[in-house]
């Protein structure tokens, strides 16, 4: 018992020295401040022939991670002014402390976003640095470069003619061709996109012709039965499938893009009119209802457009009412007082406020498209000066 007492009490020593040595402090690491973002230009306008050409450098400082310089991360975001860079383009880079962009990166970027050709747009790059990990992410400063997406040829070629008509049992027109115009053509929005806005049946097919009554060229799908695609997808030129319509019968919005080959189909809930007509102190008629027709009648043009021009009484407010005579309903905007609204803008079925006529008195054509890119409730409008 004597040599057992005397083992336990060499190790309670033993502990109770070994408890005293002092360890040494761990070691603390700093942590790593903001780099600073420098850019090459502040305009960056290339040309198509510069497509596969360093367009745009960026340099940063080192960000002062403690970690070896091959294992910081670096993630550059670019985006568009006002976006808050809530959906930004990205490139990622490790351990290197500059990134270049040739031509083609950045112009698809702007064309995806739907940024038009030849107009300088705004944008914002910013840099994050932080471990491979992304712990620890720190952002530099905000450098402003204005770009300018150049033009590249549609991914479809664009229909000869200019026009495109909608052909088929989707349709109110069948399949006979000629379609009945207006109400399917489809109306040209910009240079390589149309759109339009149509009764549809429910669970049939159609196809897009670019000339009324010819059957010899059509756009078209390559495979009608594809998942989804009633909804939108890929379309070509004589193609062998026709367009599978939605299943459910209804109104739609089709918007075919030549530019990146691509359609789109969504429901359309607001009120297509069959006629237009204005009515208020901007017009020669006044605010008297029913107003003089032809004069303050609209045409319709196609699909989805409508158009008028008559002589305007500066500074005054008008409506544009689907049927003459009737106060029920009305096309009208949300904000009368919405800074440049006279000259165009959003409008709506049953809204608020009266369209602010222009300050300048004259001839004017006013434009009304139910069928756009944006995604505006009922459509957009705009009104120009014409001698």
């Amino acid at each position: 018992m004597k040599k057992i007492s005397k083992l336990l009490l060499f190790a309670t020593l033993l502990f109770a020295f070994a408890s005293c040595d002092k360890v040494d402090n761990l070691p603390l690491y700093g942590a790593g401040n903001a780099s600073v973002l420098t850019a090459s230009a502040v305009a960056v306008t290339p040309l198509p022939a510069d497509s596969n050409n360093v367009v745009l450098t960026l340099n940063w400082t080192y960000p002062n991670h403690s970690t070896d310089s091959s294992n910081i991360k670096y993630t550059i975001q670019l985006d568009s002014v006002g976006k808050n860079f809530a959906a930004p383009f990205t490139k990622v880079v490790m351990g290197k402390l500059s990134a270049t962009y040739i031509a083609k990166e950045l112009n698809s970027f702007l064309l995806a976003r739907g940024y038009a050709f030849n107009v300088a747009v705004s944008m914002q790059v910013k840099l994050i640095s932080s471990y491979a990990n992304n712990n620890e992410t720190i952002a530099s400063n905000i450098v402003a470069v204005r770009m300018t997406p150049y033009k590249v040829p549609p991914r479809v070629a664009l229909p000869t003619t200019g026009k495109l008509f909608i052909v088929g049992a989707a349709t109110q027109g069948g399949w006979g061709n000629p379609v009945p115009t207006p109400t399917q053509e489809l109306a040209r929005l910009d240079e390589t996109t149309w759109a339009g806005v149509f009764q549809m049946n429910g669970s049939q097919q159609y196809l897009l012709l670019p000339l009324n009554g010819d059957w010899g060229n059509k756009f078209s799908v390559s495979n009608g039965a594809l998942a989804g695609l009633s909804a939108g997808g890929d379309f070509g030129f004589n193609l062998p499938d026709n367009f599978p319509g939605p299943s459910a019968s209804g109104w739609y919005k089709i918007i075919v893009d030549f530019q990146t080959g691509k359609f789109k189909v969504t429901p359309y809930t607001s009120t297509l009119p069959t006629n237009l007509f204005i009515v208020g102190a901007a017009t020669p008629g006044g605010w008297n209802n029913p107003v003089p027709v032809p004069s303050q009648q609209f045409t319709r043009l196609n699909a989805s457009q409508w158009e008028l021009t008559l002589p305007i009484v500066a500074s005054q407010e008008y409506l544009i009412l689907p049927v003459n005579g009737d106060w029920g309903n009305k096309y009208s905007v949300a904000n009368k007082s919405l800074a440049g609204l006279s000259a165009g803008g959003e409008f709506g079925y049953n809204l608020g406020d009266n369209f602010p006529g222009p300050s300048i008195a004259g001839n004017h054509k006013i434009l009304l498209n139910f069928a756009t890119v944006e995604n505006f409730a009922t459509g957009k409008f705009t009104v120009t000066k014409v001698p």
